[in-house]
């Protein structure tokens, strides 16, 4: 076998003075065969911390088999991963916008020094998903990316934001401690990422989109055949790349990303997805801005009613087809770029060329005809309080236009006490600061307060703000990533109880009414608060990450 089929392991294990290396390489299960095959790494998220990454070391299992089968030669090995749904609402949700730069810098550790002539990452959680992705770009090695699956429904249709939400109910006295603690027990069931349109099944769906994971690795169920069968078929598709000498940055275009966005636009998917897909883009070499969301935006409409602005379940979209019906419809329409590079080694167009429409009966995917909504949910908003941008969510249930009152809260502890406490009240605009990427440090998500409003019926009654970041899984009228963020100083740090607070997702502006005077005595009067956190991975990430803007990015 030529060399360039083997340009990085050949250095590993060819010739005289790698005996050393072939000698350790044998006690791992190496033959003297596999000494000629390509390697392939295998990069598994398997952790039991949660339930979404619990199940992947079979999947990994079959991804290598399927390298195996077809000449290389698999390695699994793994990397971390931290649960957001966990840690959500406390201190420990700092460290999880942090762990996707670990396992970036994780994955490209270990194939660096192994010297592997391939990657199959798999990853079924918020961070874990883009940390691969970045790491492929970074790579540029013939990868693919194998999604863990969707969890299946809980009982009556429930599922972890239904647990979330329960609790702002219980606060309100609308369920009692035994209906708390049912939801508790049984919206969870088993192995699987969250059960709706939030940050996993997004970022699934646009890693899709980008063409570099299988068609329909998206929308599988985590404990299903088909999913053992996808995996296994990325291990045989990351052998025909190394052939093919196709390579992630054949594949990460421009145009790539703009079918990503689209997708993530129809299916109403998460805020998470600007951040994430920035920073792939970033390792990616791609000169990808929030402006070309609010672009693709414009001309993509809302297609799927999916929670947690929608009604329905991952698992009832994969049953009507998943997202390829959706793609092809997207494809004809014109809005996607069907000559994008896959890494089946054909275009997107080609992928989607047999794909059958969805059901007549199904009221999931709607049509261009009657959207749910006629342009982007996901608003770039700029304005004196947002000078370098800031992403909302918009499904249009709330409106496009609120103005209120602002209720200012410098933690997101102080806010969840608040809102507990029935501090907020009809337009209000409640703000949560210095919870940016520096300002944590680590940009902590804000499902257990968003959930909270929601469960006490206040959902279209306030908005909410913040240079921290949002659930896959919240609604409402919300704001994230605020930049500059407070703790750099940006107008978000001298907004003061009771100013008003402008929001128009019409004309995309996001404005403290005070005057022009007014910000510039406060800008002189404000001091950074205390910096705590100078040590670990916490300290050093404060010191690297840049903006939200930007993608929050530490390399």
């Amino acid at each position: 076998m030529s060399d360039n089929k083997r340009k990085h392991s050949s250095i590993i294990v060819d010739g005289v003075e790698q005996a050393p290396s072939r000698a350790m390489l044998r006690a791992v299960g190496f033959e003297d065969k596999d000494f000629s095959k390509p390697q392939v790494g295998i990069a598994s998220t398997w952790s039991m911390v949660t339930p979404c990454n619990m199940h992947i070391n079979t999947l990994a299992e079959a991804a290598a088999e399927g390298a195996d089968q077809t000449g290389s030669k698999s390695v699994i090995f793994n990397t971390i991963t931290v649960s957001d749904g966990i840690s959500m609402g406390t201190q420990g949700m700092r460290y999880s916008l942090v762990s996707r730069e670990v396992i970036a810098d994780s994955i490209e550790t270990v194939v660096g020094a192994q010297g592997f002539d391939g990657l199959v990452a798999l990853g079924g959680c918020d961070k874990n998903m883009p940390g691969c992705l970045m790491a492929i770009a970074r790579l540029n090695r013939p990868a693919v990316f194998v999604y863990g699956g969707s969890i299946r429904p809980g009982k009556n249709r429930t599922d972890v934001v239904s647990v979330f939400e329960a609790v702002g109910q219980h606060s309100e006295g609308k369920i009692t401690d035994i209906e708390l603690i049912q939801i508790e027990s049984e919206a969870i069931p088993g192995p699987g990422s969250c059960g709706g349109m939030y940050t996993a099944n997004t970022m699934a769906s646009a890693i899709e989109a980008m063409g570099l994971s299988l068609p329909n690795s998206s929308a599988q169920e985590a404990v299903s055949k088909i999913k053992l069968e996808d995996s296994r078929a990325a291990g045989e598709a990351v052998s025909n790349l190394i052939n093919l000498g196709i390579r992630p940055r054949d594949i990460l275009t421009k145009q790539a990303f703009e079918n990503a966005i689209t997708v993530v636009i129809a299916l109403g998917g998460s805020t998470n997805a600007v951040l994430h897909l920035l920073a792939i883009a970033h390792e990616a070499g791609v000169d990808l801005t929030m402006d070309d969301f609010e672009r693709v935006g414009k001309r993509t409409p809302v297609l799927a009613d999916v929670r947690p602005s929608g009604n329905y379940l991952m698992s009832e979209l994969i049953e009507i087809g998943g997202i390829l019906p959706l793609m092809r419809t997207l494809l004809e329409k014109q809005l996607l770029d069907g000559s994008q590079m896959t890494v089946t080694g054909t275009t997107l167009e080609e992928n989607l060329s047999s794909v059958q429409d969805y059901p007549e009966d199904q009221s999931i995917i709607h049509t261009f005809e009657k959207p749910i909504k006629k342009d982007s949910h996901l608003r770039m908003l700029y304005g004196n309080l947002a000078p370098e941008g800031a992403v909302a969510k918009i499904s249009g249930k709330e409106g496009t236009i609120f103005t209120g009152n602002a209720r200012v809260f410098d933690s997101e502890e102080d806010a969840m006490k608040g809102i507990m406490n029935g501090e907020i009240v009809e337009n209000d605009v409640l703000i949560i600061r210095y919870e940016g990427p520096k300002g944590g440090p680590g940009m902590r998500e804000m499902l257990s307060p968003t959930a909270a409003i929601m469960g006490k019926g206040l959902g279209d009654k306030v908005a909410f703000l913040t240079d921290g970041r949002f659930s896959g899984g919240t609604h409402g009228f919300v704001v994230g990533h605020i930049t500059p963020e407070a703790y750099d100083g940006g107008p978000l740090a001298i907004v003061q109880n009771g100013d008003e607070i402008t929001i128009n997702a019409d004309s995309n502006q996001i404005n403290l009414n005070i005057s022009d005077q007014e910000i510039t005595s406060r800008r002189k009067e404000w001091t950074c608060p205390k910096n705590t956190i100078e040590k670990g991975v916490l300290g050093k990430y404060r010191t690297l990450v840049s903006s939200a803007s930007k993608g929050a990015v530490t390399s």
